[in-house]
């Protein structure tokens, strides 16, 4: 199985509506024949184009590999939600890792989500980029940890950017009778994902990094002065640092171990108008629900519905994902009946067993960061600037992130996918529960 060419077409964007609303850079030549750098890196999602950017501004000689287009995998088709801290609450976190680190990796979290926006600003990126990520709670079970974590938030960590929302205050945000409370936190956000990728690689190219698509790594051979190669180039490099996340394909088995890939789906209908918009999110926030199989959404600046949501077990998208997400959509939005969906596509992510992110040293001079588990937008940004830091010796960062639990799945990588089916299935019923 490829991962690669399993769903999509190398060298082609799916047809989503971010393809089609976005002007991408380049495009890039190939690479080919004997090069050296200083850093090369593979992959051409928000982790590796922010590692070019930030150690081309290092002054590194940097040259980047993209197996088919810059922004081409989940970097350029999630939901664009750009949300504080890690992928779990701190209140887990902190039974996890201590307080001491939770509170660093709340600080890190946050910062992840100022360098995007400070990015943005400083690119003049039109990613229309919206204040207010709703966590939305769809049954009445979840309202106490709801209520809890805010006034943790407020008590513990002193973020004021956080409030419980109770039901009227949820049927005023969300026009969904299917919410009970939930949580309103100004401190996070919404964009749109592959202009901040192609803003990205227009900043990396001129800080002088060198990108290249439609290479694919076929071999990483470590060593003193590790090499990748593709199908036309051997790049000989002092570092490598690898941004491969949900398209690893299983080519370096310390990352395969802990970050399995998953697809998730996204639909997009027709411009709904200002009014009809508004009935459904009042204050243009984007919206994440407490299932475990989870529904994202948000509001496009022209008023279209973009609806995350579907599950999918199995590296093969289905061949109608159109229905497939369009089934939880009317679920949440039952108004949506008649709404035309123009647009419909899949994409792969990756997960670690516990939704930490991985990051790992490998060989030592081989650095990689990838498992976001849905947090990737503003993680994997900041990523490349903690591997920037990295290999310049400020590597303290990296390395608390690098100590986050990442264990192996169960089975392996040949198990890995039967033994989550079976846990997707539990959890899924027990969403309807």
């Amino acid at each position: 199985m490829d991962i690669l060419t399993i769903n999509d077409r190398p060298g082609h964007y799916p047809a989503s509506w971010y393809a089609a609303t976005a002007m991408p850079p380049g495009p890039f030549p190939a690479a080919k024949g004997a090069l050296t750098c200083d850093v090369c890196v593979v992959g051409g999602g928000f982790t590796g184009l922010s590692a070019a950017l930030h150690l081309s501004r290092a002054g590194y000689k940097v040259m980047l590999v993209e197996a088919s287009r810059i922004g081409f995998g989940a970097s350029g088709r999630n939901g664009g939600q750009v949300s504080t801290g890690q992928r779990l609450e701190q209140d887990e976190l902190e039974g996890i890792v201590g307080k001491t680190d939770a509170l660093k990796l709340w600080n890190i979290g946050c910062e992840a989500v100022d360098l995007v926006k400070a990015l943005i600003t400083e690119g003049q990126m039109d990613c229309g980029w919206h204040d207010g990520v709703i966590h939305a709670n769809h049954r009445e079970r979840f309202t106490p940890h709801s209520q809890s974590l805010v006034d943790h938030m407020h008590r513990v960590y002193a973020y004021d950017k956080i409030r419980f929302l109770d039901r009227d205050a949820m049927q005023a945000e969300v026009g969904s009778p299917g919410y009970v409370s939930g949580t309103l936190d100004m401190g996070s956000g919404h964009l749109h994902p592959l202009r901040f990728a192609f803003g990205l690689a227009r900043m990396a190219v001129e800080a002088g990094a060198q990108l290249f698509e439609n290479s694919r790594m076929v071999e990483l051979v470590p060593g003193a002065k590790p090499q990748v190669k593709t199908a036309e180039a051997t790049i000989t490099a002092s570092h490598v640092v690898l941004g491969l996340n949900g398209y690893h394909n299983n080519i370096v088995g310390e990352v395969a171990a802990r970050v399995m890939p998953i697809n998730n789906f996204i639909a997009v209908t027709e411009p709904l108008g200002a009014a009809r918009a508004d009935e459904l999110i009042r204050n243009r926030h984007a919206v994440a629900d407490s299932r475990f199989v989870i529904n994202y959404f948000r509001l496009s600046d022209d008023h279209r519905m973009i609806f995350g949501g579907g599950e999918s077990y199995g590296y093969k998208f289905p061949d109608d994902i159109k229905s497939k997400v369009q089934k939880p959509m009317l679920e949440v939005f039952p108004q949506l009946q008649n709404a035309r969906i123009d647009y419909a596509w899949g994409g792969t992510l990756a997960i670690t067993v516990k939704r930490l992110p991985h990051f790992v040293r490998i060989d030592g001079n081989v650095l990689s960061a990838s498992g976001y588990s849905g947090q990737g937008v503003a993680l994997a940004t900041l990523a490349g600037k903690l591997v920037a830091e990295a290999l310049r010796g400020q590597a303290e960062r990296f390395d608390l992130m690098a100590n986050l639990p990442t264990p192996r799945f169960p089975g392996g990588v040949l198990l890995r996918s039967p033994l989550l089916v079976a846990a997707m299935l539990w959890y899924s019923l027990r969403d309807r529960l």
